[in-house]
């Protein structure tokens, strides 16, 4: 019995909710004013909700370019796997809905506080079973994207991805993205005239082109009545 306590204590521990405890801080606001818009809008039982960081938050197209699918949208800017794994369950939890599509772009920027590409994937994993908790239904990761500001710490993006999307293909109503092939020109480099002036973040043609990625892929993951 004291093996088995001591191995508890150790868990506790070592877990990432309670490692990363103090990143959750500064986002409490923002997720308060996302849960807020529950009060007010509403969906249908076909909506998919959008969760993750200001890809999802800045997409004021996203209804044209998702069209017919009914989209949520729960951004917010900034957002990473480690904070974002303290608000999983608030932000999905109040939607019953066909799908929870999940992006997350800001662990892995080629500054010094980045995260491994296998912290990375750790965190989506924990992000999983957090949605399974109360989202039987089918979850998918959108693939993050290569751009010229964070171009230099690509190769270990990549992998983060790569990791996810073997972990997707492995496990049942979990599915993956991928849209790389569609931003990255002939020249080898993200196509700028897909991003905003930041090189960062998608322009309004690069929105419209990841709705068209996203629907063609979302003909394969949800059962919708269009």
């Amino acid at each position: 019995m004291k093996k088995i306590f001591f191995l508890t204590l150790f868990f506790i521990s070592c877990s990432p909710l309670r490692e990363y405890k103090k990143t959750a801080d500064k986002w409490q606001n923002e997720i308060y004013k996302l849960e807020k818009l529950d009060e007010f809008e509403k969906y249908t039982n076909n909506a998919i909700l959008f969760i993750g960081s200001s890809s999802i938050k800045r997409w004021k197209t996203i209804n044209q370019d998702l069209k017919p699918y009914e989209p949520i949208k729960r951004g917010y800017g900034g957002a990473r796997y480690t904070d974002l794994i303290h608000f999983t369950e608030r932000l999905v939890s109040p939607h019953n809905v066909q799908a929870v599509g999940i992006f997350v772009a800001n662990d892995i920027t080629g500054g010094s506080n980045d995260l491994s590409p296998t912290e990375v994937f750790d965190l989506t994993k924990l992000i999983v079973k957090q949605i399974r908790k109360t989202h039987k239904k089918a979850i998918f990761f959108i693939e993050t994207t290569p751009s010229l500001k964070r171009w230099k710490a690509w190769p270990k993006i990549s992998l983060a991805n790569d990791l996810i999307k073997e972990y997707c293909e492995s496990k049942d109503n979990l599915y993956y993205i991928s849209t790389r092939n569609y931003y990255i020109g002939d020249n080898g480099l993200p196509n700028e005239d897909l991003f905003v002036k930041d090189k960062l973040h998608l322009s309004v043609k690069g929105y419209a082109l990841w709705g068209e990625i996203i629907k063609k892929n979302l003909k394969n993951i949800v059962v919708y009545n269009l």
